[in-house]
């Protein structure tokens, strides 16, 4: 996966990321576990940044993105 610079400060990240805003329920009912398993992939494919905000669902957003990234937060 390529990398990108971000900011000055000499962070890299993956060129791609996974925006994770329809994860929880906001559209529709998402199944967490489909969730985390795509996380999942997508760190095995490379991915090093994935989006999430607080704003998404009153943070059960981040909450979820947490859970999945247990023992994975070192790849990201």
């Amino acid at each position: 996966m390529q990398q990108r610079s971000l900011g000055r400060e000499g962070l890299k990240v993956s060129a791609l990321g996974l925006g994770c805003m329809a994860m929880t329920p906001l559209y529709d009912t998402p199944d967490p576990a489909e969730a985390a398993r795509t996380i999942h992939a997508a760190i095995e494919a490379g991915v090093t940044l994935i989006d999430t905000a607080d704003a998404y669902n009153s943070g059960k957003n981040e909450e979820l993105v947490g859970k999945a990234l247990v023992g994975r937060r070192d790849k990201v």
